[in-house]
């Protein structure tokens, strides 16, 4: 969420990478009126750090579960990690109960794809 990843920012190294997802998740003070949300975070974002945003909502809907949001994120980072892709996919399924691997599985393709 775009307002999570701005608010870790302090945690972020200089010159780091950051895969957010766009989806939008007001918090309690912009729900009740009491702030608004942030305008232009991508931007602000974008202009310290190597940005990649992501509708990953979109994609783990696509894989048949809403709730595999994370999974499409590790997707999109795997890609770009030294890990190989099969090692990925065997931590994978040896962690996420095996009625949700299909979901998982697709979520992750789907965001190694991006």
């Amino acid at each position: 969420e775009l307002l999570e990843a701005y608010r870790a920012l302090p945690y972020l190294k200089e010159g780091g990478r950051i895969i957010v997802n766009d989806q939008r998740i007001d918090p309690m003070p912009v729900i009740t009126g009491n702030t608004s949300y942030p305008d232009n975070i991508e931007k602000k974002l974008a202009e310290a750090y190597d940005v990649t945003v992501v509708d990953a909502l979109s994609l783990a809907t696509r894989a048949g579960n809403i709730k595999a949001v994370n999974v499409a994120l590790i997707g999109v980072m795997a890609k770009t990690s030294e890990i190989t892709y099969e090692a990925w996919i065997r931590a994978l399924e040896s962690t996420v109960p095996e009625k949700f691997i299909e979901a998982n599985r697709k979520a992750f393709d789907l965001g190694y794809s991006v």
